[in-house]
């Protein structure tokens, strides 16, 4: 992976939406892409993109799924092993429903607010599939930031909705 100056937040945006373009198009969901970085460190922990693993996976699964196989320990025992100035990056914001039945996004980032400390986001949650997407107060109201990188919202649309019919 490319070494990617600290601060340099469209660098980390687009390292998500090469991600997100691995994702394969459907109807029924966005293609998204996460990184998952150590803002102390400047080190990449764990990318992730949408159906990367088995079942109905979002990207941001995929990254924290990853990297508690790395560690050896379950997906919400996480926070125990993680530094404590993470930023993840992802190209949509975090769900804050799942219309199949599992753990919404930012239930799986709020587990590690001690250790995740900034969301930057590409774009904000279309509407399409799920009306009002809460995952921007919910991650405020627990005290963490969430910023929206701009610039790259054209191209992070177009990958997220490939597959999606259009009206």
């Amino acid at each position: 992976m490319a070494i990617i100056p600290p601060g340099d937040h469209k660098a980390y945006m687009r390292l998500a939406l090469e991600q997100a373009q691995k994702s394969p198009p459907k109807p029924t969901n966005y293609r998204v892409g996460a990184v998952l970085v150590d803002s102390a460190a400047n080190k990449i922990l764990a990318t992730g993109f949408t159906l990367e693993l088995p079942g109905n996976t979002h990207a941001e699964q995929c990254c924290f799924l990853k990297l508690a196989e790395k560690h050896g320990v379950a997906e919400e025992n996480l926070n125990n092993v993680l530094p404590s100035n993470l930023a993840l990056y992802t190209t949509v914001e975090p769900c804050s429903k799942r219309l199949s039945g599992n753990l919404p996004c930012v239930e799986r980032v709020l587990r590690l607010a001690g250790a995740i400390r900034t969301v930057y986001v590409g774009i904000m949650e279309p509407e399409t599939f799920v009306a009002e997407n809460t995952g921007k107060k919910s991650l405020q109201d627990a005290g963490i930031s969430v910023v929206h990188v701009q610039g790259l919202e054209k191209e992070i649309l177009e990958v997220a909705t490939a597959g999606h019919t259009k009206a």
